[in-house]
């Protein structure tokens, strides 16, 4: 006997052993007799064609080899919502009112935390809804889901292949206290984010990882109130233009677009120019960014150049690829910076006189930082651009200062060190001299410009680069 096809099964979602797909063709398929299901499975390796059989298209996938033809007793549909908790507890309407529900049910595979009947809302309270990879094909049915569930604050629809509004929406309650969402895998864009987005007014969590998202287009009174974003492995590009008829950027402008957001991750995708760093600096609230295996990382050789850019781009950022950016650091990125672009500020028209100081637009498009770390630190002054040389190995070399100011019978004495030396490495030697072992040292740093202030040298792993020591400086050495 021929299996039962739902009347909208086109479009649904199935599940055909362990493999997703969608069902985009029913019908015939001559020369074969019955009904068949032309499915575009979610892993291409699962499919056969395109849709074409023997000269024929009855469907179309994204993939040349994303496409099968399966019988529907092969297809699992699923179950509505309801249906699944009700089969999971085996009750009825008098039941529900009798005996409530427990806070969790299996949906699919996947466990579904469930409170929302009036006998129960005592329990409602805290409403956490995971619906992650399952068979949800339309974004209304997640409306519907979200409707029974008056409190709900945590969703997870994960993993499923929607079909999301392409137009404005009207306004619905049933996520009027959401705070988190996600929506990794889902295939939505942006522009659907948006259209969506007014039905979540409290939303601080929103999860959007694996939607070849390609574009970040400016959010209008909507995300007011998020938190975190995660973007991580999606296709954003680089871009430079405030239009945002431009097709693929990513640029955030500020204070209007998210204006409370202190968590971005943005790993995996395709940013390689600085200029995007740069536009994160406009985020009022940012804390937090994560922004490994983009082709910007590339840009520079040591990994540590390129976290100190990072750093002294993003005034406020607090943790950078899950490490902490300690006081010390941040001083030591943002001296860097004022000083290996100063050059480039004087070319551009920068001045150590407030009345003759005009760089140009373009300087100040790509270092929109340096005049308030001019502020905070001072212009560069003439004798330390004067005394920049290209970057040689000869020309790394410092000439250091090695004072014991608790053992005076210590007379100072003057080395050249490599800037990428080590503080460990400085330790071995400081050993060879005074005969002290390493472990028992502990060293800071004196700026001759800044006398009297010492910088502690407390991370053995870093260079002293890191520190953003000078020639003329002195090492203190204590025991």
């Amino acid at each position: 006997m021929a299996a039962c096809v739902p009347a909208d099964a086109l479009g649904r979602r199935v599940l055909c052993g362990t493999e997703y797909g969608t069902v985009r063709y029913v019908g015939s398929v001559p020369p074969h007799a019955g009904i068949w299901l032309g499915v575009e499975w979610d892993d291409p390796q699962r499919g056969k064609h395109d849709g074409t059989y023997e000269g024929t298209q009855y469907f179309k996938c994204r993939h040349p080899r994303g496409g099968s033809f399966i019988r529907p007793n092969k297809a699992n549909f699923g179950v509505d919502f309801l249906t699944a908790v009700k089969g999971r507890y085996g009750l009825n309407e008098k039941q529900d009112a009798q005996n409530g529900i427990e806070n969790t049910c299996v949906f699919g595979k996947k466990t579904v935390e469930f409170v929302g009947r009036d006998s129960i809302e005592k329990k409602q309270r805290q409403a956490h809804i995971d619906l992650s990879k399952n068979l949800v094909a339309y974004w209304d049915t997640v409306i519907d889901i979200a409707s029974q569930v008056p409190n709900l604050e945590t969703l997870d629809i994960s993993g499923n292949k929607m079909k999301f509004p392409s137009t404005s929406i009207s306004k619905s309650s049933a996520f009027s206290k959401l705070t988190t969402l996600a929506l990794n895998q889902t295939e939505i864009t942006w522009t659907e984010v948006l259209l969506c987005a007014p039905g979540w007014p409290v939303l601080e969590e929103l999860y959007l990882t694996s939607n070849n998202i390609t574009v970040l287009e400016r959010p209008d009174n909507v995300l007011q109130t998020l938190k975190l974003l995660d973007l991580s492995n999606n296709q954003l590009l680089d871009g430079s233009q405030l239009s945002l008829s431009y097709p693929v950027y990513l640029f955030f402008c500020v204070t209007k677009m998210f204006p409370s957001l202190k968590r971005l991750a943005i790993n995996d995708n395709k940013i390689s120019q600085w200029s995007s760093i740069n536009e994160l600096e406009k985020l009022p609230s940012l804390q937090v960014l994560e922004c490994r295996n983009n082709p910007l990382m590339d840009t520079e050789k040591n990994p540590e150049t390129l976290r100190q850019l990072i750093i002294a781009k993003i005034s406020q950022l607090e943790v950078l690829n899950k490490s902490e950016i300690f006081p010390d650091e941040r001083r030591g990125a943002e001296l860097d910076y004022r000083k290996i672009f100063g050059k480039d500020w004087l070319a551009a028209g920068g001045h150590w006189d407030p009345v003759r100081n005009k760089p140009s637009e373009e300087f100040l498009a790509a270092h929109p930082r340096y005049p308030s770390l001019c502020l905070k630190y001072g212009a560069p002054e003439e004798g330390e651009l004067k005394g920049q040389q290209p970057l040689t190995l000869k020309n790394q070399l410092l000439t250091l200062t090695i004072k014991c100011p608790d053992n005076p019978e210590q007379k100072p004495v003057e080395k050249k060190l490599p800037e990428s030396m080590t503080i460990q490495r400085v330790k071995g030697l400081l050993y060879r001299l005074l005969r002290i072992p390493g472990s028992e040292l502990k060293l800071s740093y004196e700026s001759s410009k800044l006398k009297g202030k010492e910088v502690e040298l407390d991370n053995d792993l870093k260079p002293l680069q890191f520190y953003s020591i000078e020639n003329g400086d002195s090492v203190l050495v204590r025991w």
